[in-house]
């Protein structure tokens, strides 16, 4: 049994502590936040501090369910001692500078540090992921997403859920888009290249809540991230995907629809085929929290490597910098260089 402490008990909380609740071969042993209250109506045993919890449960995994102002501490604290993995909510860290502190820490320590990026775990893109390795499209040329949550209109945006929202100075590409980024690279490899255009639509909201960024990726892959947070989709739960999504190539297209189903399309015909259902999972993003915690579990294994390593993060992190920049300087940004 993997021993799990959570270090955090605010809104997304309740995503990880269900993940772990679940989980075969995982014990949740512990939660610690600075306003103990929303510790104890988890029901899990609580500790006062971060360092009380890590010396007297005894944990194989730290779950860092903080906001960026709080997890360089928490993970400098962890790697003294005997972890097998750190996992760690994004935004990831206050900088690219500290991301890779951080990193250089982790690797020093000898623990595996793993960034809770989990849209690439929704069944969805696993589905397309492998629909793209069997070839049923083709030779894959384009890919958009429609990011279209439709939660950002009005003065009280954001606030019953996530009221932090509309404080952040970027919004939009930090806090929503980067899964996208992720989950692109996941899907086509490395960008090569980014353009973006983004704007603000909401006056309340202090970053960016809309916006188009164009990446090209390999083999002349080019594709689209179409954000605006204030307009909403076709489904029952705009938040199951938050948006549409199309994925073209030369045999085919699969189609992303709101509801968490997947369809294909064969070149040149009218009739398409579901090849994932709805989701039915009735939690958040087809269950993608709890199966990035599952995957690190059985990474810890040897069942699997780790994916989303935190190395290897800070590539995203680049292509977030990149993506500001080029917002900024109106101009196309090359990431080869």
């Amino acid at each position: 049994m993997m021993r799990v402490v959570c270090l955090g008990a605010g809104y997304f909380s309740q995503f990880h502590l269900d993940g772990w609740h679940r989980m075969e071969g995982a014990d949740l042993v512990g939660i610690s936040n600075r306003d103990r209250s929303k510790a104890e109506a988890t029901g899990v045993t609580v500790y006062d501090t971060l360092a009380d919890m890590l010396a007297e449960a005894q944990p194989d995994i730290l779950d860092i369910i903080v906001s960026p102002e709080g997890q360089a501490d928490a993970i400098r604290l962890a790697v003294k001692h005997p972890l097998k993995a750190i996992i760690c909510q994004k935004p990831f860290c206050t900088s690219r500078q500290e991301a890779r502190e951080m990193v250089a820490l982790a690797d020093a320590a000898g623990v595996p540090l793993i960034v809770h990026e989990n849209f690439r775990f929704q069944p969805w893109y696993r589905t397309i992921k492998a629909s793209l390795a069997a070839g049923d499209i083709g030779t894959p040329l384009q890919a958009s997403f429609r990011l279209r949550p439709g939660d950002g209109q009005g003065a009280d945006a954001y606030l019953a859920r996530q009221p932090y929202f509309q404080t952040m100075p970027r919004f939009l590409v930090h806090e929503t888009a980067v899964h996208w980024i992720d989950t692109f690279r996941f899907l086509f490899g490395d960008p090569r290249a980014v353009y973006a255009d983004l704007r603000q639509v909401n006056p309340v909201i202090a970053g960016e809540d809309a916006g188009t960024i164009l990446f090209d990726h390999a083999d002349g892959v080019r594709v689209v991230f179409d954000g605006n947070r204030c307009l909403d989709h076709a489904a029952e739960n705009t938040r199951c995907t938050m948006g549409e999504g199309l994925f073209e190539g030369t045999g085919g297209t699969l189609t992303l629809r709101g509801d968490g189903s997947v369809h294909l399309r064969a070149f040149g015909a009218l009739d398409e085929r579901m090849i994932l259902g709805p989701d039915t999972s009735g939690t958040f993003g087809g269950d993608c929290t709890y199966l990035l915690q599952h995957h690190v579990v059985a990474a810890l294994r040897g069942e699997r490597p780790f994916e989303n390593l935190a190395a290897d993060y800070l590539t995203v992190l680049d292509v977030e910098d990149a993506v500001y920049r080029s917002a900024e300087t109106h101009t196309k940004i090359d990431l080869t260089v």
